[in-house]
């Protein structure tokens, strides 16, 4: 069998846009707190802090590889509000009442020559209940 897995690859392309995610965070003032936060009723790819504000990250990324859409076409209302969720009852398991917010960041990745573009949503769901 030669090479990985389409499952496998998409993995590495989600980690690899997660890493990458971070480091665009973290140039943007964020502290990362956490990743891959998983609970059996959801999970958060990143929790991080900035000015104050606990910041619940998606991240969807997407490989150069295949242009027909965009990262930002795969940020769903739905998966937003069960980030919420977790988010919420993360929040209450560490006892913590600071604001939190909902942000999201895409990442284009070129794995070949291992450039990529981020973009960063802030508070991309209104309501976090």
């Amino acid at each position: 069998m030669k090479g990985p897995l389409p499952d496998e690859i998409r993995k590495n392309v989600g980690k690899g846009g997660e890493d990458i995610a971070c480091q665009f965070l973290e140039r943007k003032g964020y502290k990362i707190v956490e990743r891959n936060y998983r609970q059996k009723w959801g999970e958060i790819d990143i929790i991080a802090e900035k000015e104050g504000t606990v910041r619940f990250v998606e991240v969807k990324t997407v490989s150069r590889e295949n242009p027909s859409y965009r990262p930002e076409e795969l940020i769903h209302t739905t998966k937003l509000r069960k980030v919420a969720r977790t988010a919420a009852l993360y929040m209450e398991g560490k006892q913590d009442n600071r604001e939190f917010q909902i942000d999201a960041v895409t990442v284009v990745m070129n794995e070949v020559t291992r450039i990529a573009r981020c973009k960063l949503f802030e508070q991309v769901l209104e309501d976090n209940l």
